[in-house]
């Protein structure tokens, strides 16, 4: 009969520790409970808010047109050396005109979209008076409009 030899692997054989360091603490499924899973996502996205409220603050900042260029820097560098600081501030400061601002430029947005439409519109030729008044008969005939029906819709393609 033959010893048996015992056979470690690499990853079996012990580490030699090191004085005074101790091991890391390893964080597993098992070992975060519910509650820590929930403040860390409330953290996470509290994190987002403030990334975004950050950089709101410095939109509007830059596209204010009343304040001058000295102005604007002054706020940038109060922004960034005391960022939760300084964001209150300026909402405090400057919010009221934040949204005033805001809704100036969606309602130029709104404007503009419409003139644009306004324009494709009356390039784009429409259904001509024949067209219409074949679609308006094919419908009678086939039960959709009744004769009063009928007789307004072609009232208004011929005054049309």
């Amino acid at each position: 009969m033959l010893p048996k030899l015992k056979v470690r692997l690499r990853s079996e054989q012990p580490q030699p520790r090191r004085q005074g360091l101790k091991e890391p603490k390893k964080v597993d499924a098992v070992n975060y409970p519910l509650l820590d899973i929930f403040l860390t996502t409330m953290w996470f996205f509290l994190w987002v808010l403030w990334i975004f409220l950050l950089v709101r603050v410095f939109m509007d900042l830059f596209r204010d047109p009343d304040i001058g260029g000295w102005g604007k820097a002054g706020w940038a560098v109060f922004l960034i050396l005391l960022p939760f600081l300084g964001v209150f501030v300026y909402l405090i400061a400057r919010g009221k005109g934040m949204a005033e601002r805001q809704a100036k430029e969606m309602a130029a947005a709104e404007d503009d979209f419409r003139a644009r439409v306004r324009d494709a519109a009356k390039d784009q030729p429409g259904p001509d008076t024949g067209e219409q008044l074949a679609r308006l008969v094919e419908l009678k005939n086939h039960g959709d409009l009744t004769d009063e029906e009928y007789q307004k819709a072609k009232s208004k393609v011929l005054a049309a």
